[in-house]
């Protein structure tokens, strides 16, 4: 699963107000080498919950990939659009589990794929 999957998903437990993002707990992950494309990261920027992305960096401890704030000059800034790129494209989540962040629902990760189907009541 790739952060920018991640930062696009939201519980859907119900009765959830607040699901969204959902905490990211990995066993096991890769890095796979993607070609960058800065103008599909440019057109990207509008749908990326920044805030969402940061706090899912700092539960992988890689805070420091990008700024706390987005720059200003985000679309033209191909230093910022790289690194971005990096985490959202070729930072790959092999296996782990997503947890809601309101109802403690946890959803497996395995090979790549989370499995967001609900537990049976």
């Amino acid at each position: 699963m790739k952060l920018l999957t991640h930062n696009m998903m939201s519980s859907h437990v119900k009765g959830v107000k607040n699901g969204f993002p959902l905490i990211l707990r990995v066993t096991d992950q890769t890095e796979e080498e993607m070609e960058f494309n800065g103008e599909f990261m440019a057109r990207m920027l509008p749908r990326i919950e920044y805030k969402g992305l940061m706090k899912t960096l700092h539960q992988l401890d890689m805070g420091d990939a990008l700024p706390s704030a987005m720059p200003a000059d985000a679309e033209t800034n191909e230093e910022f659009l790289k690194a971005l790129h990096h985490v959202l494209l070729e930072v790959q989540i092999v296996s782990g589990e997503l947890e809601c962040p309101e109802s403690g629902t946890k959803f497996p990760i395995e090979n790549g794929i989370p499995n967001m189907l609900l537990p049976e009541e």
